[in-house]
């Protein structure tokens, strides 16, 4: 007789073996982590991955999905829950440079997936399921300067984030404050001028 799996405890299970999977890409680089590393990382069985997700690639896959889309509705709810224009930006801005240690650890597996996704089909798909994500957070923000020429200026917005990223990754010593301080100075520029 199969064994009754408990939904809720699955869903649990599944989102603590992406975390481990996080963690490991993060510390091993996408190229270099292997299923064996992220079991040991979970502390469970190669096999437990495979039951889970099928494959390294479904793993993997499923990391990038998970995080993007957390980060994506934690933006679109602080912006919502924000009172004024201002505090909106700040909010958005709060989600996208959200401590050292895990905007670095974001920002490092989320380049070496999209590094990743240039040569694989399937990975480019949740890549760009992962951007769909990130628009709609960014059209909240865009949206304050109007509805005309929003999605431009929503990727704009995007691209202000990813380009401080990139800094913020190569940068020794990052200054948070100062990386939230220019992010705010650039998404204003955007806004004010109505691009």
């Amino acid at each position: 007789m199969a064994r009754k799996v408990n939904p809720i405890q699955d869903r649990l299970r599944r989102a603590a073996l992406e975390r481990a999977a996080y963690l490991a890409i993060y510390e091993r680089g996408y190229a270099g982590v292997t299923l064996a590393d992220i079991a040991a990382h979970a502390g469970v069985s190669r096999g437990t991955l495979v039951y889970h997700f099928g494959s390294r690639a479904g793993l993997l896959a499923a990391v990038m999905r998970r995080f993007s889309r957390t980060i994506a509705v934690a933006t679109r709810r602080a912006v919502r829950q924000a009172q004024t224009p201002e505090a909106k930006l700040r909010a958005y801005v709060d989600n996208q440079f959200y401590g050292i240690e895990n905007t670095r650890r974001f920002y490092t597996v989320s380049l070496d997936f999209l590094a990743a996704a240039t040569r694989d089909p399937e990975l480019m798909a949740v890549q760009r399921a992962a951007l769909r994500e990130s628009l709609a957070a960014d059209l909240e923000l865009a949206r304050l300067a109007g509805e005309h020429g929003a999605e431009a200026r929503a990727r704009l917005l995007r691209a202000i984030v990813e380009g401080l990223s990139v800094r913020f990754l190569a940068d020794p010593a990052p200054d948070l404050a100062q990386y939230r301080t220019d992010c705010l100075a650039g998404l204003r520029a955007v806004l004010d001028r109505g691009v």
